[in-house]
Parts: structure tokens; sequence; C-alpha cells
């Protein structure tokens, strides 16, 4: 055949392949998730997250050691407690185990390690809400005033960055004033911008203890419906002074991270979700897919899509097990 143009010609071995790949992940910008939980000498692998585990902070600080000696140095700690109540008051008391947990990881390893914090506060209301109810309603205002507090403590305790998660309005911008007005304005922002009401989000669900008793969280979390609206609780969390802005989950959200990607030069996560990681373990367990490249497709697709920053259970898999080399 008469072919002056054969695209075929670029695919031909590995190294071709390589010399010319038009996306390649960033490990440095991988965050692994850990959940730290009350107690002492605790190390719970959870049902739902094969190789994942909640974890004491005496045994999260050794786990993170021991994964640090792998090369990783960035987290996001979620606390896990059976305090809870209506106005989540555990969740800037002295014993919360993701302050004591980043005070320790602070003061062990310092600036070679990144610490995120989880601001939430579906972990620590009774109700499992991501805000306060009062007289049977969220109410948005006293949970942002609450979220701001437990940000406070968070930089308090040393964190290098919070992530609001709640999906409040204003929270991002209230959390900044009170940051900066503490003497915080170093502590960054990275805010769950478009965080969809998803059902990828079940096994964390179980790992943190955090579904809601009654109802659900459409009320404050994204539709899956709709993409326009992500565009403008972007230019909100922009306005109000995110450092990183997040599409949560990620490989169902493709098409809001490249939104992203097209309307912002801010840095772009995306959380790679329990659900989607889960999915992959599951189906590797009974043999169907090649976990390595699944995961590595899964992360280029995301990567692809304009996520400079990715959340992730598969991290620690991935050093282990040299995925990022091959």
């Amino acid at each position: 055949m008469d072919m002056p143009i054969r695209p075929r010609r670029l695919r031909r071995n590995k190294i071709i392949r390589d010399m010319v790949a038009e996306t390649r992940l960033n490990i440095d910008g991988m965050i692994q998730p850990y959940f730290v939980t009350d107690g002492k000498d605790v190390r719970q692998e959870i049902g739902g997250l094969p190789g994942i585990f909640r974890e004491s902070v005496d045994r999260l600080v050794e786990s993170i050691g021991e994964d640090m000696k792998l090369g990783l140095n960035r987290v996001m700690l979620f606390g896990v407690t059976d305090r809870k109540d209506p106005m989540a008051t555990s969740a800037i008391d002295a014993e919360n185990p993701v302050v004591l947990a980043t005070q320790q990881l602070k003061k062990q390893y310092g600036d070679d390690l990144f610490v995120s914090t989880d601001v939430c506060l579906c972990g620590y209301t009774d109700t499992g809400h991501c805000g306060v109810t009062i007289d049977g309603e969220l109410h948005n205002d006293k949970s942002v005033e609450i979220l701001a507090a437990m940000a406070l403590t968070l930089a308090r305790a040393g964190c290098d960055c919070v992530a609001p998660s709640d999906m409040m309005d204003g929270r991002v911008g209230t959390i900044r004033h009170v940051l900066d007005s503490n003497g915080y304005e170093n502590c960054l922002i990275m805010a769950y911008t478009a965080k969809y009401a998803s059902s990828y989000y079940g096994p964390f669900r179980e790992a943190a203890n955090s579904a809601p008793g009654k109802g659900d969280r459409k009320g404050y979390q994204m539709d899956m419906r709709n993409r326009t609206e992500a565009l403008r609780e972007l230019t909100l969390d922009e306005q109000e002074g995110a450092d990183i802005v997040m599409v949560k989950p990620a490989l169902a959200y493709l098409d809001i991270i490249a939104d992203f990607q097209a309307n912002t030069d801010l840095p772009i996560a995306a959380y790679n979700v329990s659900g989607e990681y889960s999915a992959v373990k599951l189906m590797a367990k009974e043999g169907l897919v090649d976990e390595k490249q699944m995961v590595v497709e899964n992360l280029t697709a995301i990567t692809r899509a304009g996520a400079s920053v990715i959340l992730t259970y598969h991290l620690r898999d991935i050093l282990k097990h040299g995925w990022d080399h091959e």
C-alpha cells in the first residue's frame, strides 16, 4: 500500500513509545491517605480497603516511617473516633487523633514529610453528616465556624496543608481568613472544590465510620449530572484563597478535571477514591486484571485529564513494587 503516513511507526517498540509518550506519571505529585484512630497499639486492616489500615497514633507513626523508606513523603490524614456529638466537639479537642498524629509526625520527621489533613465534620458528628445539624437542618454557617476552628487547630499542630472536604458554602474563605489572622499564612488549603455525591465512597465510609445515619449528602455535595456548576465552585474557591483545587472522585469525572485544567492556573488535584481502589483490588484478587497495569492505566488517565496532584491508596504499592519504573 502507498501509505506515507503510518502512525504505527511510533508504536513499534517500547523505546519509541517511551520517547514519544505524551503523559508521564508524576510520583512526586501523589499523596497516600491514612486513617488514624483513638487508642494505642491499634492496627486494623479495613475490610473494604485491602492493604489499608486504621491505626492509632503510635502505630501510624511507625507505619509512615517504614513507608518513607520506600520514598513516600506525602500523606493525608483522616480521623476515626467513637467520640461523636451534635457539634463535633472532638474535631478540635486535645485528644483528636489527627492532631496528635500531626504533632508526632512533624516532631519526628519535620519538613521531610508533607502532612495534609482532612477538614470535615462527618467523622465527629453523631449524624455522620459533614456539617452540624440544628433543629433538623444542616446549618452551613455554624458548620463553617467549626471547620475553621478545626483547620486552625490542625495548623497549630504543624500540618502543612488543610483540605476542607465538606462542601459548605464559604468555608475556604473563612478558613483562609482564620489561618492568616493567626499567623498561619503559609499553611496550604487544598480545597475539595468539586466533590460529587458519589457511590464510589462506600469503602471510605466503612474505614472512617462516617456514613450518615439518616438521609444522604446530596444537599451539599454536587449532583453527578452537573458539569458547569463545577466551574462556578472553581471560581469561588479561587477567589476565596484556595492554593490547590480538587475534583473527587477522579475516574468518573475526568471531564471535570479537564474543565479545571482549561480554566485555572492553580494546581489541580484529583482523588482516586476508595471505590476506585477497591474495584482494582477485588478484580486483581479474582485474577480478572493485572493489578499493576490497571493502576498505571487509571492514574495515567487522571494525569492525562489534567491533574498534577493525585490522592491515591495505590501509592505505597507503586513504590514498593517499582511500578513507576516499569
